[in-house]
């Protein structure tokens, strides 16, 4: 029974602790082949973006040596994810296809599709959770329908929730004795290409397991205590810059929560920082099942009344938007930071998506497809929640009438203005208290900062006020349509 192989198809849960098909697949006694399939088809215009794939390439490096440590390669092949894992079945005569389950429209239709087609070829296809702390299926109101606000969400999932247990890596994966042929990754030249954008990546993060492990360890030991306060500040290191190892299931959230509420636990109610982060990881289970009840959520409004919103796109204006040339200090720091680095911190997220939307009346999906190809760690479910919860189209969304006014968020959040002078430093010589708004300074200030405004650093692109009124007004007429 055992010289047949288990196939082990790896997807976004690259890592080998806290891994229950891997777990399940080893206590067969089963060799075990562990793939994983580039599939740029399936996910159709969601597939991975540039940042992503940069990150990819380093998590799946990190991958193979830790398999290889343990006694065997991680076969790598490209294309469609059902046809590849047929030819497989059928180049290794494997008994079984293990995996774990995503919640991507496209993946939830893929493994559908898998499972009848392994159960007509007498395969056996095992499903495992572990990409979140519950499945979407379990979290019912107590009328059976799915969760539309975020507050009786966590409030549901927070009274008898227990994370799994952390499991170990096992020491030794049995492999086969003839492996199949694999592709090489550098044949696959992930970086981004014309123009390679990722060169500042590698100086800010480390993908893979051990990674993720680091970056959990230093967070919990360095900025959790102090996490809900600081969480807000863009200049300081008070995040926990999980995003990306969670994207990629580096490590499980389950590994998060226990870290996070042990350390909690031990820091006796350090002014709620732990359970401000655990709800952050909820927010995260609160977007994949959004995503997985309603599979539109990236392309159509979840209020249908916002398909109507008048929005006046303008080519000029979101180039300023992407390269952080819009003249609001504070969004285009943001910009450049995802440029630069492939991130940006969620408080200026939150800022330069509202100016997005509610000054540019540039559509959310715009947006939503920038942060797709620039963040390292896009997530599908995340990255569309989040766009339509600052359009207000959302579920349990923010009021569409609530405008951030850029020179406060910035003044606010960056009260010294170091984020700005960071990102943006033809303004670094400013004074603290004009850095967020140049065009107030006057003639003497400016010359004594090098700053020609137009010139060295640009006009504001549209006048808060003016833009304020024209997104009001555009709400009122969908109010009024509907």
């Amino acid at each position: 029974m055992h010289d047949k192989p288990i196939v082990l198809w790896f997807r976004n849960d690259l890592r080998l602790g806290d891994h229950a098909a891997l777990v399940a697949a080893v206590h067969t006694g089963a060799p075990i082949l562990p793939l994983y399939i580039l599939d740029d088809a399936s996910p159709k215009q969601w597939k991975m973006g540039g940042a992503s794939h940069w990150w990819l390439d380093k998590s799946l490096a990190a991958l193979a040596g830790d398999l290889a440590s343990r006694g065997g390669p991680l076969v790598l092949r490209r294309g469609d994810s059902e046809t590849e894992l047929l030819r497989m079945i059928e180049e290794t005569g494997a008994a079984a296809v293990y995996f774990t389950r995503s919640y991507e429209p496209w993946a939830v239709a893929l493994e559908q599709r898998l499972k009848t087609k392994l159960d007509d070829a007498n395969v056996a296809c095992r499903r495992f959770g572990g990409r979140l702390l519950r499945e979407p299926e379990d979290m019912r109101t107590s009328n059976g329908g799915f969760y539309k606000v975020y507050t009786p969400f966590s409030r549901a999932i927070m009274k008898d929730l227990v994370p799994a247990k952390s499991v170990r890596a096992p020491e030794r994966i049995a492999t086969l004795e003839k492996q199949p042929k694999s592709e090489r990754l550098r044949d696959w030249a992930l970086h981004p290409q014309k123009p390679d954008w990722s060169k500042g990546f590698a100086a800010a993060w480390q993908p893979g397991e051990a990674g993720a492990r680091k970056r959990l360890s230093d967070f919990v030991r360095t900025a959790l205590k102090s996490y809900a306060r600081d969480r807000n500040c863009p200049a300081t290191p008070g995040t926990s810059r999980l995003s990306p190892h969670l994207a990629f299931g580096e490590i499980s959230p389950a590994a998060c929560w226990h870290a996070a509420a042990h350390a909690g636990g031990k820091t006796n109610g350090s002014d709620n920082a732990a359970e401000t982060f655990l709800k952050e990881l909820l927010w995260r289970e609160f977007s994949a099942g959004l995503l997985f009840h309603f599979p539109e959520l990236p392309e159509e409004p979840f209020r249908p009344e916002f398909s109507a919103f008048p929005w006046h796109g303008n080519a000029k204006h979101l180039k300023a938007w992407q390269t952080g040339q819009t003249g609001y200090p504070i969004v285009d720091a943001g910009m450049r930071e995802l440029w630069a680095t492939g991130y940006m911190h969620n408080r200026v997220r939150m800022i330069t998506a509202s100016f997005l939307i509610k000054h540019l009346l540039i559509p959310w999906q715009t947006g939503e497809a920038w942060f797709w190809d620039t963040l390292v760690d896009a997530d599908l479910a995340n990255n569309s929640a989040n766009w339509q919860w600052v359009a207000g189209s959302g579920a349990d969304a923010a009021p569409y009438f609530r405008i951030f006014n850029p020179v406060l968020q910035g003044e606010k959040f960056d009260p010294d203005g170091d984020y700005v002078r960071r990102w943006v430093p033809e303004l670094a010589k400013l004074p603290r208290q004009i850095i967020h708004a140049p065009w107030k300074a006057d003639s003497g200030t400016l010359m004594e900062a090098g700053v020609k405004l137009g010139k060295s650093y640009p006009n504001p692109i549209v006048e808060h006020g003016e833009a304020r009124a024209r997104a009001l007004a555009g709400y009122e007429h969908i109010k009024n349509s509907h």
